[in-house]
């Protein structure tokens, strides 16, 4: 009932947000927001671990606007491989992760707005399937669920019943099974160290 009436608000109320690819410029200000949405220790889930000195996927990291341009909403994904096919060939697949919204803004339909463009996103760049952790009663009203995944596991604690998956492509997700690893760009620190000279 409450995913009915969180949609219904959103849909009356006016929009005072955009959609839009997050920046260099807006790292401070994503961090800060996560902080605030997913207290301190956001740093220790499992699903940090698969991101941890990584990039996320290509053109995968979004920010919500409000109409000063700050930075109100934020969702990132992440190349991994869900384990392996029944051919033994690594599964291709994105990580979401984190979804958050200044919690000045719950309740105006950012978090879902955000959902459905990253997995616009993901599509049109030709991806198989997304994975996330996280409250099913939430993701399921985006076509996430917990049968896609069990065979897999996280690199660490995680509940199986929150551990969720949406295929973009039918049948992506057939027969994989084992671990989710990381498998996207690594973050440069020779420009770190270039700069810091």
């Amino acid at each position: 009932m409450a995913a009915v009436l969180d949609t219904v608000r959103a849909l009356l109320a006016p929009k005072s947000y955009i959609i839009a690819d997050e920046t260099p410029a807006d790292v401070v200000a994503r961090e800060a927001l996560l902080d605030r949405a997913m207290g301190a220790g956001r740093r220790k889930k499992s699903s940090e671990k698969l991101r941890r000195g990584r990039v996320p996927a290509e053109g995968l990291a979004l920010v919500a606007r409000d109409g000063q341009g700050h930075v109100i909403g934020t969702v990132r994904l992440w190349n991994v491989e869900a384990g392996v096919g029944r051919d033994g060939v690594a599964v291709d697949a994105l990580l979401l992760g984190p979804l958050a919204v200044d919690p000045a803004h719950e309740g105006k339909g950012i978090g879902a707005a955000l959902m459905r463009a990253a997995i616009a996103e993901a599509t049109g760049r030709g991806h198989g399937a997304i994975l996330l952790v996280g409250d099913a009663p939430y993701y399921e009203r985006f076509g996430f669920f917990a049968e896609k995944t069990q065979h897999l596991v996280m690199p660490g604690p995680f509940a199986r019943e929150r551990f969720l998956a949406l295929e973009l492509k039918a049948g992506w997700l057939e027969g994989a099974a084992g671990m989710l690893t990381a498998s996207g760009r690594k973050l440069s620190r020779s420009s770190t160290l270039r700069r810091a000279a």
